[in-house]
């Protein structure tokens, strides 16, 4: 982004009051914060997911996965992932191309390290938006405060700190969309929210809603063609391309949107669980982006998750809440702009001004012990890890190029220099026999349960499989000639 473009001249808001009690925002300021701030949540963010792939607490599902599919697409091969099946193509399961455009990075440096700072990058870039935006229409200090409590925010620090996912490319699409649609230039908001249908299949929602709220601005010409593209692509993906490729001819996640006879209003919103994550979004808010029309745009996230019958997406934890956080949070600096212009006096703008940026800062702050953000506060997060190299000098006695099969912990230390299949379902499984086996010695709970990680590895004997290292609380085998 080139300096001229972060020169923040003060728009015309619908707030009459301030342009008579606040001079002109200095650009020199805004330059340095909108600057400084994502730089500074870059490192957090890379400093977060690179040390705990180093610790070996990243996962196969996912970094192991989309490094596959990125080192596929790097090499010039269709996106196939192993460790979802022999020769499974990752088109099949969720229609993300986005990720081809990781091809000519991964190309220059091949590591599964290169897609965790990828996704930092992106991330961090959302900051920009959000601070430009707080600091146009609530001032240099108001507004930083909000980008700040944006950048900690626990859709973000869980999004940095549960491996790779595709997801992080929506975020910055999504916030500097957001940043147009408030100060109501339409068509770059639509140019940036369009590409989001290469990102995620479910996202054509968001970008129909997108459509919604310039329908109800009276932009109805232009957010009609948005939601009926949108609609169209999503019938596409869903219905043609994703089934394409999928080995079974299906959309898998169609089955969790079925299957249960529950009344649709105890479905959405019940169990409790879904409340407790409406309650966690709108806090850092002071309930502020209730009064933005924007906070529409989170309703089809909300609503899939909550209508799935995956626990997993009802609540705060791994990236699912990543993508509503630059909605909340640009709803909150929308929201209190407009309380802000029912105010008659200067004295009570800006206390309400301060009160609310407060609240959100205090709620952050109180919720960070409880994210992975706060692992940057232990000490042994920044030390060497004698287990983890010595886990390391055990598989490096797997050459490069050869099939392994191996646990969900160690498949991303692997993924980038052989072919990795997922234990215990191999060896075993159709299609493959990896000549190697790598697994952790106290099997854990993740795609397959620990009982199962347990009982296949009583098998590797009659499987023809002998030990052949040991070391950092990981056996490592190989088939017999």
């Amino acid at each position: 982004m080139s300096p001229s473009n972060l020169v923040l001249p003060r728009p015309a808001l619908p707030e009459a009051h301030d342009a008579a009690v606040r001079p002109p925002l200095p650009g020199r300021t805004a330059r340095i914060i909108c600057r400084s701030l994502p730089v500074g949540f870059f490192a957090v963010y890379a400093a977060l997911s690179v040390l705990r792939h180093l610790h070996l607490q990243s996962t196969g599902f996912d970094l192991g996965i989309f490094e596959q599919a990125v080192r596929a697409y790097a090499e010039g091969r269709a996106p196939v992932s192993e460790l979802k099946g022999p020769g499974f193509n990752l088109l099949g399961d969720h229609f993300h191309p986005v990720l081809a455009t990781l091809a000519p990075l991964y190309a220059a440096c091949p590591s599964p390290l290169t897609l965790l700072i990828a996704q930092a990058a992106l991330l961090a870039c959302s900051v920009v938006p959000v601070a430009r935006l707080g600091i146009r229409t609530l001032g240099v200090a108001a507004g930083t405060g909000i980008a700040v409590a944006y950048g900690l925010s626990f859709g973000l620090a869980q999004a940095a700190g549960f491996d790779f996912h595709e997801v992080a490319f929506a975020v910055p699409l999504l916030a500097f969309s957001l940043e147009q649609l408030v100060r109501r230039r339409w068509v770059p908001a639509v140019a940036f929210a369009f590409p989001l249908v290469l990102v995620k299949e479910d996202l054509p929602l968001t970008v129909a809603a997108i459509g919604v709220h310039l329908v109800l601005q009276g932009r109805r010409r232009l957010g009609g063609a948005v939601v009926l593209g949108s609609a169209v692509i999503l019938v596409l993906v869903i219905g043609v391309i994703v089934p394409a490729f999928n080995p079974g001819h299906t959309y898998t996640y169609l089955s969790s949107a079925g299957g249960d006879t529950t009344d649709p209003f105890s479905r959405l919103l019940l169990p409790a669980t879904k409340w407790g994550t409406i309650a966690l979004l709108l806090a850092p808010t002071a309930l502020l982006a209730l009064r933005s029309p924007l906070l529409l745009v989170a309703v089809p996230t909300l609503a899939w998750r909550f209508w799935s019958t995956t626990p997993s997406y009802w609540g705060t934890t791994a990236h699912y809440s990543a993508v509503l956080m630059p909605v909340v949070f640009i709803a909150f600096i929308d929201g209190l702009r407009r309380v802000r212009a029912s105010r008659p006096t200067a004295a009570g703008r800006r206390r309400l001004t301060g009160g609310a940026v407060a609240v959100s800062l205090l709620v952050t702050v109180c919720v960070l012990p409880f994210q992975p953000l706060s692992d940057l506060a232990r000490t042994e997060t920044w030390r060497s890890d004698p287990q983890a190299d010595a886990v390391r000098r055990v598989l490096a006695r797997i050459p490069d190029g050869a099939d392994v099969a191996a646990s969900n912990r160690l498949a991303p230390q692997l993924t980038g220099r052989t072919r990795v299949f997922l234990f215990p379902h191999y060896p075993g499984g159709p299609g493959a026999r990896p000549q190697w086996v790598a697994v952790t010695d106290r099997p854990e709970d993740g795609p397959v349960t620990a009982e199962q990680e347990a009982g296949a590895m009583g098998r590797l004997a009659d499987r023809g499989y002998a030990a052949v290292a040991r070391g950092g609380g990981v056996t490592l085998y190989r088939a017999g000639s």
